[in-house]
This record gives structure tokens, C-alpha cells and sequence, in this order.
């Protein structure tokens, strides 16, 4: 996929990428980039279907560190699957997560891509998009793979899982809700992300 196509998606999911001239400092990954990502994404080579899965929930000591934080707790499903038609290997997240003064579930989902930022080193990231203008997250990897860093400065969400205009909102980054250092964890704690049953099926056999 071409630069031109997968830069608004990138930028979306990254606090502070909005201003144009920092897309000088982004790149497309080449293939053996992404590749390395997935192998360490999915702790493996992810196959034709793969996922990941990481949680965070904080606690009342963190939270008072943090009296702006918006965000209680949070989850994120990344997943891989190879399509029928092109062969090739696509990303996809879903996020769910709960806010501190508010009651409901809040989800959003969307696709991925890889790119890799270059101003301080040469990291590769995943940037992901909701539909619509509906701004997105970046994904990128502890240095031990065991957690996920998700940057975010505005992502669309719904409460409970309904996908309509009232339940519609948005999740914008304050002064200390911009970044979240997630846990890795079984696929079976992100099983509440999935709705179709097939895939709840196969997420439970990974």
C-alpha cells in the first residue's frame, strides 16, 4: 500500500503527528519490517489468523498519581488475518476500556498499518484508523515485547457496543490520557472485544 494511503491512518493514531511537517519524519515499513514487527506483535510468525492481547487496569494508587486520567481500565485486541483475495497479511485492533467517572463499556475498532517513525531511531509502530475521520491509535512495542504502548490523541468510540450516531463519542487525549502502557496477557482476556462467534471460537483456540 502506498505512502499516500496509509499516512492519514498513521497520523491519526499518534499524539502531536497532526502538523504536516512531521510526516517527513514517517515512512512505510518495508515488508521485512513488518514481518519483524508480527513475528514480535504475535510472539511468533502469526500464520493466516493470529491476535494479541493486553490489558491494564489501574489501580487506586496509580489513579491518584494521576487525578486527569479519564481512563479506569483498558484492553486491545490486535489481530492478523490473511485475506482471501490479495493473500496478503492485514491488521486490525479493537479497543475497549472504561472510564473513571463514567459508567458503560466504550469500544472502538479499526484497520492497521505498519510504518516506521525515523526522528529518533528507526521504530516501527503500527498506526490504526477508524472510519469516517474518526481518528485512530498507534501501537508500538516495550522493548521486551511484553507490553503495548498505545498513543492516541482523538479515536471515535461507542458505549456498549452500539454503533450509532447517539451512542457515538469520542475519547480525546488530555493531560494524562495521550499514552498507555498495556499488558500482555491471554487472548481470552480481550474474548469481551469480540462479537462475531466464529472468531470468538478461534480467539478462545490461540
Amino acid at each position: 500500500m502506498k505512502l499516500a494511503l496509509i499516512l492519514p491512518l498513521v497520523l491519526a493514531g499518534f499524539v502531536g503527528a497532526a502538523r504536516a511537517e512531521e510526516a517527513d519524519d514517517i515512512r512505510e515499513a518495508t515488508k521485512a519490517e513488518a514481518d519483524t514487527f508480527n513475528a514480535r506483535m504475535y510472539a511468533g510468525r502469526p500464520g493466516d489468523k493470529a491476535y494479541a492481547c493486553f490489558v491494564r487496569r489501574y489501580d487506586a494508587e496509580h489513579l491518584a498519581r494521576h487525578p486527569k486520567q479519564k481512563v479506569a481500565s483498558m484492553k486491545l485486541l490486535i489481530s492478523a488475518e490473511v485475506d482471501k483475495e490479495d493473500k496478503q497479511l492485514h491488521n486490525s485492533f479493537r479497543l475497549g476500556f472504561r472510564y473513571r467517572h463514567r459508567s458503560g463499556d466504550f469500544d472502538s475498532s479499526g484497520s492497521c498499518n505498519h510504518a516506521v517513525f525515523t526522528k529518533d531511531g528507526t521504530e516501527t509502530r503500527l498506526g490504526c484508523g477508524v472510519d469516517c475521520e474518526g481518528g485512530g491509535i498507534g501501537v508500538a512495542l516495550s522493548k521486551d515485547d511484553r507490553s503495548a504502548i498505545v498513543r492516541l490523541a482523538r479515536v471515535r468510540v461507542w458505549q456498549n457496543n452500539k454503533p450509532d450516531d447517539d451512542a457515538e463519542r469520542s475519547l480525546v487525549a488530555g493531560a494524562d490520557d495521550g499514552i498507555f502502557r498495556l499488558d500482555r496477557t491471554d487472548t481470552s482476556e480481550c474474548a469481551s472485544l469480540v462479537t462475531d462467534r466464529k472468531e470468538l471460537a478461534a480467539l478462545r483456540h490461540k
